[in-house]
């Protein structure tokens, strides 16, 4: 099979699609002639991502609303896609909290544990044997560059990330040989809401890779698992701080990121 929408089509599932890099997978999918099932929390983003996409691209989208802190979402959402030939999975949907990790909310920090690893468990377990009888497909399972060592004054956001990683891997290794491609996807700083969320000003910030850019590549990159960081910038600077003996990477990332109040 020598063509994208043929190793990875007809359709594919990006969650998290409302903002930031599930938009940009949305948007080079469809420009890869993709059909899309959309699903966030944002139902009125992802209507007018639909009626864009179709208008541009000529592709189908069906727009599913999913709140992935529910711990029953993941279920419903594969049932969603139960008429759907989906051959490619994005599992995009996360969110992070910085800051000192005892002044961080418990109850946030249990919803963020259920949306960036709970869900992306839980969702490619419900479409992993579909691919496998299918005997092609792809999951893409987005993590980050934090989640490739601790992450001091991210502590609990860069432990949910190391999960994914480690799912990412443990699957790639067990789905060699079926047709079906796993990448973990660690993005280094990109363009989207999150930074702003988190207390940075996006404007001061260097080194952001647009969303659409990061997509794209990292779509270019599926069959190179298991991991892959589609940003130069930030694959280098974690290539060196993950060779240093790790108390001394540590204590550097936790001068460079302690808050500063």
């Amino acid at each position: 099979m020598d063509t994208f929408k043929e190793r990875y089509g007809p359709a594919a599932l990006v969650t998290g699609a409302s903002s930031g890099i599930g938009t940009g997978f949305a948007e080079e999918l469809a420009a890869r002639g993709i059909n899309l099932v959309l699903a966030a929390r944002r139902v009125d983003r992802l209507e007018e991502l639909k009626a864009r996409l179709e208008a541009d691209y000529g592709i189908a989208v069906q727009v599913v609303r999913c709140d992935l802190a529910d711990p029953q979402a993941p279920a419903r959402l594969v049932a969603a896609c139960e008429g759907d030939d989906i051959g490619l999975v994005v599992s995009n949907a996360g969110f992070g909290i910085k800051g000192w990790f005892e002044q961080v909310d418990a109850h946030v920090m249990a919803e963020m544990l259920t949306v960036n690893c709970h869900a992306q468990m839980q969702i490619a377990h419900g479409f992993v044997p579909k691919m496998k009888a299918r005997g092609r497909g792809g999951l893409l399972l987005v993590s980050s560059v934090e989640g490739l060592m601790g992450g001091p004054f991210s502590t609990a956001y860069a432990a949910t990330k190391a999960l994914v990683v480690a799912l990412g891997e443990g699957l790639w290794g067990e789905l060699q040989g079926t047709g079906v491609d796993v990448l973990t996807l660690t993005p280094g700083a990109t363009e989207s809401e999150a930074a702003a969320k988190q207390g940075f000003d996006p404007a001061k910030m260097t080194n952001v890779q647009s969303a659409r850019e990061c997509a794209a590549l990292a779509l270019d990159n599926l069959a190179n698992g298991p991991t892959y960081c589609p940003n130069p910038h930030y694959r280098a600077l974690f290539e060196r701080m993950t060779a240093m003996p790790r108390q001394q990477a540590l204590l550097a990332m936790a001068q460079g990121m302690r808050p500063k109040n």
